[in-house]
């Protein structure tokens, strides 16, 4: 990879679109709060999903981006390098895509990002973001540079 940067600013334009995919699909109510899907909570979906159920929603949107983004890693070699790189532009986006669902919903907005009882969904903030951004973002760069650099 020539540039880890322009790598993870590629995740921008599909974080967009799955953005607004989502709130087509989602509306108001975050994390399929309404939609006719299957929910497991229990204590594995409460330590993986901070707190949230796992839906058949997030279930098959999550298999779905994970297959496409390995798609052209599966007509090469398997590398750590090639995994790392999938995995953290995958952290990266996934994370953008969560910010971008309110920045462009209508019914949220970017003033209304903020812990709330309405925001159930995201139960733990930290220094005014979600926790999971705190880990998900770094670790996803780190990735994506560790894969970079020999």
């Amino acid at each position: 990879m020539s540039s880890p940067i322009i790598f993870l600013l590629a995740s921008i334009p599909l974080a967009f679109v799955i953005a607004l995919w989502e709130i087509q699909i989602e509306g108001v109510d975050g994390w399929a709060a309404k939609l006719p899907t299957r929910r497991w909570q229990n204590t594995w979906t409460k330590i993986f999903f901070g707190g949230r159920p796992l839906t058949g929603y997030h279930l098959g949107l999550t298999t779905t981006l994970l297959l496409l983004i390995h798609f052209p890693a599966m007509f090469t070699a398997w590398s750590w390098r090639v995994e790392a790189a999938v995995i953290g532009f995958y952290l990266v986006m996934i994370t953008l895509e969560d910010f971008l669902w309110f920045v462009f919903n209508p019914a949220w907005g970017i003033r209304k990002f903020k812990k709330s009882p309405q925001l159930w969904w995201h139960p733990r903030w930290f220094l005014g973001l979600p926790d999971f951004y705190w880990f998900a973002i770094p670790l996803g760069v780190l990735l994506v540079f560790l894969s970079a650099h020999p």
